[in-house]
């Protein structure tokens, strides 16, 4: 299937980074948030973004009204009626999932293909709860949608071989390099990164070293581009114990149970930075 218009749900950082990504290669976006002001004030944010390439000389500014022109924000799903493909990125909570999936498969088009950007969730739970489980897959774009260069395609058991085709070549149309996996916890790079993430915490509680000695180490040794702790306070500790959590309910193995550690800081709001505050300190940054 020959894709031309993208739908996007939820307001986060992920949906506007994927809607940007769309629509500077050639794709019509509509980006569906719950509130007119979240639709605003996500076209706002992509507006920003392409404008700070034009100021760094990366992007023409007639590609970055192009880009603009095919990018429409809205607060009613019936909007997506018309998309080719819609990619949710919303709570990842699976009942919210589940319940949205439902929705779109009644307003959206026969032939649209549903997607997920979850990053761990069983995308089967998803595909059937609709009448298409055919045509629902994961598209895992990671964050900062703009700059990576990976999207994982997950194939659920469900999968079609067309809709995995179509939306291996989606990705492939936004510029990106796209793997095919299959539908497991935390599919290729969250079931690789988050026990080594685990590990770090595991080390540090033990007294190894200090997390800044870990960071260093990981970052002049392994060639990390950060180290464990400036990692988990970037995607989330939060983020990292939902993944954990995930990863163990499908492998019991005790190593993977989010260490103590992680759990404290998930308990006094210490989220990393988006609280202010996780392993390091960033209310005076």
């Amino acid at each position: 299937m020959d894709i031309k218009r993208v739908g996007i749900v939820g307001s986060g950082t992920m949906g506007s980074g994927i809607a940007e990504v769309a629509a500077k290669n050639g794709f019509e976006v509509v980006l569906r948030s719950r509130s007119q002001s979240g639709a605003d004030g996500m076209v706002q944010s992509l507006e920003k973004s392409l404008s700070k390439q034009v100021d760094k000389g990366k992007l023409e500014a007639a590609d970055r009204d192009a880009a603009l022109a095919r990018v429409r924000g809205v607060t009613d799903l019936k909007e997506l009626a018309d998309c080719d493909i819609v990619i949710e990125s919303v709570l990842e909570d699976l009942q919210v999932k589940k319940d949205l999936f439902a929705e779109l498969d009644r307003i959206c088009a026969p032939h649209a293909i549903l997607a997920t950007n979850t990053s761990t969730l069983p995308v089967v739970e998803m595909a059937v709860v609709t009448e298409r489980p055919g045509q629902v897959c994961g598209i895992h774009f990671f964050n900062p949608a703009p700059m990576m260069g990976l999207v994982e395609v997950i194939r659920a058991i469900t999968s079609s071989d067309d809709t995995v085709k179509t939306a291996l070549a989606f990705a492939t149309g936004c510029g990106k390099s796209p793997v095919e996996v299959r539908d497991v916890a935390g599919f290729v790079v969250n079931a690789l990164l988050f026990p080594y993430l685990n590990s770090a915490v595991r080390m540090l509680e033990r007294g190894v070293a200090s997390q800044d000695d870990i960071d260093a180490a990981m970052k002049n040794g392994a060639n990390m581009p950060m180290g464990p702790f400036a990692l988990i306070d970037l995607v989330g500790v939060d983020v990292t114990v939902a993944i954990l959590d995930a990863l163990h309910d499908e492998n019991p193995d005790p190593y993977l149970q989010p260490a103590p550690h992680l759990r404290r800081m998930l308990a006094a709001g210490q989220l990393g930075r988006k609280s202010g505050r996780g392993f390091y300190d960033y209310s005076k940054r």
